[in-house]
């Protein structure tokens, strides 16, 4: 990995200006899901702030007209290029409502995934599902360092590998699984080498210098698609924020190291770097952050006026309620039923005697 803030930048203007939007976006959707559910009006978040070049890079290597996503808790608020809807539906899922669940038609992504790795094997199978039928599509999915520990994650790249299939994995290093950092988590050498066991080529990219991991994401889908399996790719980056909205990083999180990294914010890199270009300015800087706040205005507004009953959170679980759970739903849709005014009115009474 180098610096490439000086080196020279022969970049699409076009491109710059889609990719700097993805990258404007994320940064701001995760500064304000934080704080909707600082507000109590999301459950568990978990931020992407720091880690934007590193997804958004991905994501805009694909062709998402014919490529899959698959992704987990973190990666998924850099997803912007998957359009309004999508992300209206995170919202929703964010607020515990079953419908988030449900990704809009025409869109190649399945849902968010909580438990860590398990996303690996749907991958895995997905890539080798659309191997058998010719389809010409490629798998991209998500982990963090610490989910490269889960056997899940060995046992979906030897598949991948011994079938060859169409799947690019990326690994967001981002220093810290939870509050357990990179030297503790691996005695590997890089997490890219933990691709030799599998057979496949890992590839390690500085994950703040959002074009690096476009090329990177780029020439592992040319493999892919050419039928020479799968990349594991290693994005290196820094987590500059809480794990999720019930960690507090300050516990574990060195201050000197936390600055350092400020130093290297991928979205202030990317800005410096088109500027020397000629291709961005102040204004269109300004033009392009009104516009993402704009956009999730919109997209938070829809998703809230959503209705949210919380008794359906129990409606999936079997395909019938036993008695117990029926009987669990029933208690829940009575307390969230809205009282009526003489209930409330004998409540008070009752609770001032």
């Amino acid at each position: 990995m180098t610096d490439v803030d000086t080196a020279p930048l022969s970049i699409d203007p076009d491109f710059a200006g889609v990719v700097m939007a993805d990258l404007l976006f994320a940064r701001r959707a995760s500064e304000r899901f934080w704080n909707l559910q600082r507000q109590g009006r999301l459950t568990t978040v978990a931020p992407l702030t720091g880690q934007e070049a590193a997804v958004v890079g991905a994501v805009r290597g694909l062709d998402l007209a014919t490529d899959w996503l698959v992704p987990y808790y973190r990666d998924i608020t850099g997803f912007g290029a998957l359009g309004d809807d999508f992300m209206e539906q995170l919202v929703v899922y964010w607020r515990g409502h079953p419908d988030g669940g449900r990704i809009p038609d025409g869109v190649r992504c399945l849902p968010v995934q909580i438990s860590l790795g398990t996303q690996l094997p749907h991958a895995t199978g997905l890539a080798w599902g659309l191997a058998l039928r010719g389809d010409p599509g490629v798998v991209c999915t998500f982990v963090g360092d610490g989910a490269t520990s889960e056997g899940d994650f060995y046992e979906a790249i030897n598949l991948a590998g011994v079938q060859r299939v169409p799947l690019i994995v990326v690994c967001l290093n981002n220093g810290w699984a939870i509050s357990t950092p990179t030297e503790r988590q691996t005695a590997a050498e890089t997490f890219a080498a933990k691709a030799v066991a599998a057979g496949i080529p890992g590839v390690r990219v500085d994950g703040n210098d959002v074009l690096a991991v476009v090329e990177a994401t780029r020439a592992a889908r040319r493999r892919a698609a050419a039928g020479e399996g799968p990349t594991l790719l290693e994005v290196v980056t820094y987590r500059m924020g809480a794990h999720t909205n019930s960690d507090d990083p300050t516990r574990y999180v060195p201050d000197d190291e936390l600055r350092e990294w400020r130093t290297r914010d991928p979205i202030e890199r990317f800005r410096r770097q088109l500027e020397r270009a000629g291709v961005w300015d102040d204004d269109r800087h300004a033009a392009a952050v009104d516009a993402a706040e704009v956009r999730l205005d919109h997209i938070i507004d829809a998703a809230l006026a959503r209705e949210v009953d919380p008794a359906t959170a129990l409606d999936h679980i079997t395909a019938s309620l036993s008695p117990r759970t029926a009987a669990q739903r029933a208690e829940i849709a009575r307390r969230a039923a809205p009282a009526s005014a003489a209930n409330d009115e004998q409540e008070e009474v009752s609770w001032r005697a």
